[in-house]
């Protein structure tokens, strides 16, 4: 497998729509957290919409059995996160990952200097949809996310043959998820 590059990157935007929509230089330095084509990967973008996790009415998390009530649903132009707890969002960007790529997603130094964490588990190849960001405030106070500015940056890795088996193949229960998917078994 090789890492991608921003010519490549760039390619599979405009001509395979990887990633719509698509922003071809990185944005935002100095005014806020920057977005777009990057050296080796891309800078997604967090939307205006979160899921606010609150333990009111939970004492224990269950990945089989997560109760949407414990979700505050919030839109709007900054979301702050309590502290010690987490909040789920969505990226602006749709991807189509072709299959012979995975795609990894990694946190961006300006959340995690501040203790904000972002996980996302790979992108598989054949797999499509706006990502589903989770976003840890990891500290004792609260925590402020800008949206529709950079999160966190998306790496290419092609392999040199198509996968077997794609996540468009197995019928993957997150494909083409538009908003944001909260866990399914």
């Amino acid at each position: 497998m090789t890492i991608k590059s921003d010519r490549w990157i760039r390619t599979m935007a405009v001509e395979q729509k990887m990633i719509e929509p698509f922003v071809e230089r990185n944005i935002g330095k100095g005014e806020s957290v920057s977005f777009g084509l990057s050296s080796y990967g891309y800078d997604l973008r967090v939307s205006d919409e979160y899921k606010i996790f609150h333990n009111a009415l939970n004492p224990i998390i269950d990945p089989k059995a997560i109760d949407e009530k414990s979700f505050i649903d919030y839109k709007g132009e900054v979301c702050i996160i309590p502290p010690n707890s987490f909040a789920l969002a969505r990226s602006v960007e749709y991807f189509r990952i072709p299959d012979n790529v995975l795609a990894i997603c990694v946190g961006k130094s300006t959340y995690a200097r501040c203790g904000i964490i972002t996980n996302v588990t790979p992108f598989e190849p054949g797999w499509e949809g706006h990502v589903t960001l989770e976003i840890s405030n990891t500290t004792p106070l609260p925590a402020k996310i800008y949206s529709h500015e950079g999160l966190c940056q998306v790496l290419f890795l092609e392999s040199d043959e198509v996968c077997e088996v794609s996540y468009k193949d197995k019928s993957g229960k997150y494909q083409h998820q538009q908003g944001i998917t909260l866990p399914k078994v």
